[in-house]
């Protein structure tokens, strides 16, 4: 599945990065996340419930970050598992500065999802995944 989303932010880049780049500030953003901690540089280990429509389940999910340019990009690699399947996908996070001195930040993600989840929801997915983005960066804009 592949999902795009462009987002403005009243900050300037530097300050959605340092956002973006805060464990406890994801925690708190990220729709269902129950955990997340640091797993190495540039890692960290997250458990999330995840809903999508008639189903939920748990996941635990390693997320590394690569490609970092600060405060302009980065590249995001999630392997997911949990009781009903698994998720695993790439994102790509860019930051660009806007006129008016905040940012707008545009994501790209490629992902694949299976198991009971993905058959269950999958005329949901795309929409559910959109959705989780949404709330996710504009929680973000909140907390920035």
């Amino acid at each position: 599945m592949q999902l795009s989303g462009e987002y403005y932010f009243s900050k300037p880049p530097q300050a959605v990065w340092d956002g973006l780049m805060n464990p406890d500030v994801l925690a708190g953003c990220i729709p269902g996340c129950r955990s997340i901690e640091t797993d190495g540089p540039n890692r960290y280990r997250a458990v999330a419930n995840v809903r999508v429509g008639p189903v939920s389940g748990n996941y635990t999910a390693t997320v590394a970050l690569s490609d970092l340019d600060p405060p302009k990009s980065y590249t995001m690699t999630i392997e997911g598992s949990g009781n009903l399947g698994f998720v695993n996908g790439t994102s790509t996070v860019t930051l660009t500065p806007a006129d008016d001195g905040g940012t707008t930040v545009h994501v790209d993600v490629d992902s694949q999802v299976g198991g009971a989840v993905a058959r269950v929801g999958q005329r949901m997915m795309g929409s559910v995944a959109k959705g989780m983005l949404d709330r996710f960066f504009g929680c973000l804009a909140e907390s920035v």
